[in-house]
């Protein structure tokens, strides 16, 4: 196994990892979903229209609550962030860097954009 499968897996273990068909009833009780892909990719593949546009570089200060670059939703450590990528491997490191700052309801979607468009769920 790789290094950075192994730091994948590790990552992994500290999330609560939402399938497709779960994000509808996250963001209906009020999580936010954020694609974190860049714009190039979001073109090609298509966008999700419910999402927040965080990308991967300025994640971290944007949903941080104490950082002076948060956005208006940062309100609080107890906000639901569910980061979506391609397919569902930057995602998990990302949310995980967002448990690291404290944002312990953070997570990501298995299988990432890829899923939501098989599932039909490009909410």
């Amino acid at each position: 196994m790789s290094r950075i499968d192994r730091v994948l897996e590790e990552a992994r273990t500290r999330l609560h990892r939402l399938s497709a068909r779960e994000v509808p009833d996250a963001l209906e009780r009020g999580a936010l979903l954020v694609d974190i892909r860049p714009h190039a990719q979001r073109e090609r593949e298509g966008g999700v229209p419910a999402a927040l546009v965080i990308e991967r570089n300025v994640l971290e200060w944007r949903c941080d609550p104490t950082s002076d670059a948060r956005l208006p939703q940062a309100v609080g450590d107890d906000v639901e962030w569910v980061v979506l990528c391609s397919e569902g491997y930057t995602s998990s490191l990302a949310a995980a860097s967002l448990v690291d700052l404290g944002l312990h309801r953070a997570t990501d979607v298995i299988g990432g954009y890829h899923a939501l468009k098989a599932e039909g769920v490009l909410v």
